[in-house]
């Protein structure tokens, strides 16, 4: 009965301790405003806290996410990031969130993931044929057609799009679960790296002649 009670709380704290470093560590203060001089500072989580006494309302602070941004590339979309970097007060608190601009008939927020954060996205104008796909070995998509008041959640790590299927321009705004939630872009990541990916590799893996992925390549 001893061992069993060992086994059982060796199991408690390892599920603890992943759910402890499923998302950003919980602050042991107030809050922590995030500075790059090193100098009299605390380290915590990767940057430098200023002095709370320091602390003032624009580090908590952001404007202009009412001004609709420019979506004339490649994708027809511009996600407009508050993060770490553009809030430093955000630091150790767990949170950040986009705007995310579409261009009508087509704009695009490519398939992308969050290595570190969920998202949950609310569609403020417009329509939206948002989805994410399942993990191996289903690989199943679910998706949904949105419109304004519309609420969709994609959960951490797996890959997700949005795509604006009206004629007139979109607008999301979404929350994610980290200071700094990260984004890896699928198509820009195997066919942009630097350096490249072996174009055989790629050919393999996607089913594609060798010679269409160097020019895939060439395009990013």
């Amino acid at each position: 009965m001893e061992a069993l009670q060992i086994i059982v709380a060796i199991f408690i704290l390892a599920l603890a301790s992943s759910l402890t470093f499923a998302s950003d560590p919980s602050p042991l203060q107030d809050f922590c405003v995030a500075i790059n001089d090193p100098k009299g500072s605390v380290f915590v989580n990767g940057k430098f806290c200023k002095d709370a006494k320091l602390a003032k309302a624009d580090d908590f602070y952001f404007s202009g996410l009412h001004i609709r941004k420019n979506t004339s590339n490649i994708f027809g979309s511009t996600v407009t990031p508050i993060n770490v970097a553009q809030m430093p007060g955000l630091h150790t608190l767990g949170i950040s969130m986009v705007r995310i601009d579409y261009a009508p008939n087509g704009g695009l927020n490519p398939p992308h993931t969050h290595p570190r954060a969920s998202e949950i996205l609310v569609v403020l104008e417009g329509t939206l044929h948002v989805g994410f796909v399942t993990s191996n070995p289903d690989n199943r998509l679910i998706s949904k057609v949105l419109y304004p008041g519309d609420v969709f959640v994609f959960p951490v790590g797996l890959i997700h799009f949005q795509y604006n299927i009206g004629n007139t321009y979109a607008v999301a705004f979404a929350g994610l679960s980290s200071e700094n939630p990260g984004v890896i872009t699928i198509a820009n990541a195997l066919f942009g790296s630097n350096p490249s990916v072996n174009a055989d590799i790629l050919a393999k893996a996607f089913n594609l002649d060798t010679k269409m992925v160097r020019n895939l390549q060439s395009e990013f």
